[in-house]
């Protein structure tokens, strides 16, 4: 992400730039950006849903449910990562990039190309097989959207190909408490349900403040632009039911 001789390169020599890789590497962005200026190419970022969380520390559900038109404040973790999804809106419409924002909600499903993981749920598995019990962070009453990443990829398509610029696009398809998930991790390893708080002192100490904004928090967003807009119709097994049938 550091590399901007490389990240230009390859951005002119694209006909589009999808950035996955880090949402709160600034200087990516900002090279991405310079790279596409007067093209017209597009420009997809993709940002996260904790940018609408709070600092509920799993004691607290919260009745707010955001979509893309929602006003919210960020918690201080998130500031500056809203900063990122605002200069990326703007350069859509002062830059000549055709640029995107697409905001995931906690993403599950197997990795479809390269290995790799969502944070969220594997940490839960982690330290669930850790502790021998599901595990929540505080009550775990509170609630995060959550979405596919088969679904997710077919919303990266739709946006790539009919998206107008300076957009910006929640994506979820249901939404569970970390409390639920907790336990239908538990049964799926073998632990019958069980399941044991995680106090949010050792989880931040553990993880770090990420423990707050991404296990903590509540986050409850509507994909309305996605699927108004774009047609985007996710069709995948709900987060409960893929942990069933998924982890061993």
């Amino acid at each position: 992400m550091d590399d901007a001789d490389l990240l230009i390169k390859y951005a002119q020599f694209s006909d589009a730039v999808i950035h996955t890789a880090d949402s709160d590497h600034r200087g990516a962005v900002e090279t991405f950006i310079g790279a596409l200026r007067g093209t017209g190419k597009s420009f997809v970022y993709t940002s996260g849903s904790s940018v609408v969380g709070d600092d509920a520390r799993g004691d607290r559900l919260s009745d707010q449910i955001y979509d893309e038109e929602t006003p919210f404040v960020p918690m201080d973790l998130r500031a500056d990562r809203v900063e990122i999804s605002k200069l990326v809106r703007k350069a859509g419409i002062d830059k000549w990039i055709r640029s995107i924002v697409i905001v995931p909600s906690m993403i599950y499903g197997d990795a479809l190309g390269l290995p790799a993981e969502s944070a969220q749920l594997p940490q839960i598995i982690r330290k669930s097989r850790e502790m021998g019990a599901g595990v929540h962070v505080g009550q775990g009453v509170n609630r995060w959207s959550n979405v596919h990443i088969k679904d997710l990829a077919q919303l990266y398509l739709l946006a790539l190909k009919r998206a107008p610029s300076a957009s910006y696009f929640f994506a979820e398809n249901g939404e569970d408490s970390f409390r639920d998930i907790a336990e239908v991790v538990s049964a799926a390893l073998g632990y019958q349900g069980k399941t044991i708080s995680w106090p949010v002192e050792e989880a931040i100490a553990e993880l770090g403040d990420w423990a707050r904004s991404s296990i903590g928090s509540n986050s409850r967003i509507r994909s309305v632009n996605a699927r108004n807009l774009l047609g985007w119709k996710p069709k995948e097994e709900p987060l409960l039911s893929w942990i069933r049938k998924h982890l061993k």
